[in-house]
């Protein structure tokens, strides 16, 4: 009787001994987890390698209107001063009309690293007829105009954001980050939001922002 009661004493022992040990065991991750988890520094460089790049060329619907060769083109337009370089591009020949108008070609050609807001066709056609022709037949009014679109300065798009003096003397307000960039509609002339349609052109010269309207200085 004794030597039954001892051995079932001892057999119950053993197994909460094996219970504990087992417990114990599961509790500690074994080195095969452990160096199978990803590590949270490791998942972060994952998630900055997928991260889309800024574009460092133009951007910008319009960019696909510009021709893809000769002088008219991006790479064209790299070698010649600003006023020469719009010339050849077709997408600007209403806004060549006005600076031809103001004289003011020689002025763009010859002035080192500037920023020009470069209205397109359709930002004049949004003109009426009437005010734009005699906007193109008075010319103090009409460099006034011309010389709000230009900034002193190379601005490349992550430097676009934000108020700038002109070489009209007065400020342009401009909003936006990326490939997104607008000119509230106070700032122009038709009092339409402008925004950047092809963005980052280079001249020889100047960064070249297209837009889609024409901007209004303070006071007009």
């Amino acid at each position: 009787m004794k030597r039954t009661l001892s051995r079932s004493l001892l057999i119950t022992a053993a197994s909460s001994l094996a219970i504990t040990l087992s417990a114990c065991g599961a509790d500690e991750p074994s080195d095969s987890a452990a160096s199978s988890s990803p590590s949270s520094g490791s998942s972060s460089t994952a998630e900055e390698s997928t991260a889309a790049p800024v574009a460092d060329g133009p951007f910008g619907p319009a960019c696909s209107q510009v021709p893809t060769e000769g002088e008219g083109s991006v790479d064209g337009m790299a070698d010649d001063p600003v006023a020469t370089a719009a010339s050849n591009n077709p997408l600007l020949s209403t806004l060549v009309q006005a600076v031809t108008a103001a004289d003011l070609g020689d002025t763009l050609n010859s002035t080192e690293d500037i920023t020009v807001l470069a209205p397109a066709n359709p930002a004049f056609e949004a003109v009426p007829a009437d005010a734009l022709q005699g906007l193109l037949a008075d010319t103090p009014a009409l460099t006034t105009v011309l010389t709000h679109h230009v900034i002193p300065g190379r601005l490349a798009p992550d430097e676009l954001a934000g108020t700038h003096t002109t070489l009209n003397n007065d400020e342009v307000t401009i909003e936006g980050s990326g490939e997104e960039f607008t000119i509230a509609m106070d700032g122009t002339v038709v009092g339409m939001e402008a925004s950047v349609i092809c963005g980052n052109v280079q001249t020889a010269n100047a960064t070249v922002y297209i837009i889609d309207q024409v901007l209004k200085p303070a006071g007009m």
